[in-house]
């Protein structure tokens, strides 16, 4: 089961973060980013952060350690936007925390046009969200971090976020376990990923034994009260019989199709012509705070600064 620590001191929100979670130091001396259970998400977000992020742990992809955070809002009285305290009186008792990866930074378009990355990596992690139904790994926002792993040069690809994944579970529709999903976007494309090596290395290692035991890591809280279950036990199973279910069909989904180069500059060209003719005259005139850079994605920088 995933380890259970006790926030102790309130460092920041992360402001970057539609669901805004927040920096804390825990009683094991931890540093943790929390996602808090009373976002706007919901809790079906911190579900799929577990089931993913552990899958994607045991699959041998790069994802920070996952931990049960107890939070009391009592530790962040301090916080001076009302919006966040409101958030923080919602979600007093469980909520699921990440490891921090200090001097990390965003695997942003401007990071990935001078990084490296080995076509099958980029399989495994594109054959991860296509199985998972991973929405949120575009080229726009890659939920992907650059860190220098402790004696490792040169740094690496972590994977963070993986709250829009398992789409199904929103609607529970389990009727089409091939179905194809649209990954032409997805923030690894450009790098020609091996898909086809990626399956045939971990479709056999994703068994049911092997997705019992991550599921078994979601609280028995987080899947309660589930309209048409009547346990947690019953929830679970049915995202291991769904995800096996997905896996043998990996043929059906297998996305391989992903653009070129010159399609990919020539689609953002476009975007940002369109973008551009949207803009009102005195707008066009501010510059973009949003291209930020390299320096500027350090997780660091996000903490407690507002753009």
């Amino acid at each position: 089961m995933l380890t259970e620590v006790t926030a102790t001191r309130y460092l920041a929100p992360l402001r970057s973060g539609g669901s805004v979670p927040g920096i804390v130091e825990a009683d094991d001396l931890g540093t943790y980013v929390v996602k808090f259970t009373g976002s706007a998400q919901g809790r079906k977000a911190l579900v799929a952060e577990v089931i993913v992020g552990e899958l994607a742990r045991a699959l041998g992809l790069r994802f920070p350690e996952l931990v049960l955070v107890h939070f009391d809002p009592a530790i962040a009285a301090h916080e001076p936007y009302q919006e966040v305290r409101e958030l923080h009186g919602a979600s007093a008792g469980v909520n699921l925390g990440m490891d921090y990866l200090p001097g990390a930074r965003d695997f942003t378009p401007e990071v990935a046009r001078t990084f490296r990355v080995d076509p099958l990596e980029a399989g495994r992690i594109v054959w991860l969200d296509a199985l998972t139904a991973n929405v949120d790994r575009t080229v726009h926002s890659s939920n992907l971090m650059v860190w220098p792993t402790l004696g490792v040069a040169p740094p690496r690809l972590w994977l963070i976020d993986h709250g829009a994944a398992l789409v199904f579970h929103h609607r529970w529709d389990l009727t089409a376990p091939g179905k194809a999903y649209d990954f032409r976007h997805h923030a690894l494309g450009r790098y020609a990923p091996d898909v086809r090596a990626a399956d045939a290395e971990l479709a056999p290692r994703v068994t049911e034994a092997l997705l019992r035991e991550v599921v078994a890591q979601v609280p028995d809280g987080w899947l309660r009260d589930e309209p048409g279950f009547h346990t947690p036990e019953e929830v679970r199973e049915t995202y291991v019989r769904h995800l096996h279910a997905r896996v043998r069909a990996s043929a059906s989904w297998l996305p391989t199709d992903f653009p070129g180069h010159d399609e990919l500059a020539a689609e953002e060209a476009r975007r940002a012509a369109r973008a551009q003719r949207g803009r009102p005259d005195w707008l066009k005139r501010v510059p973009d705070l949003h291209g930020k850079s390299a320096a500027e994605q350090d997780w660091s920088v996000h903490l407690g600064r507002e753009d």
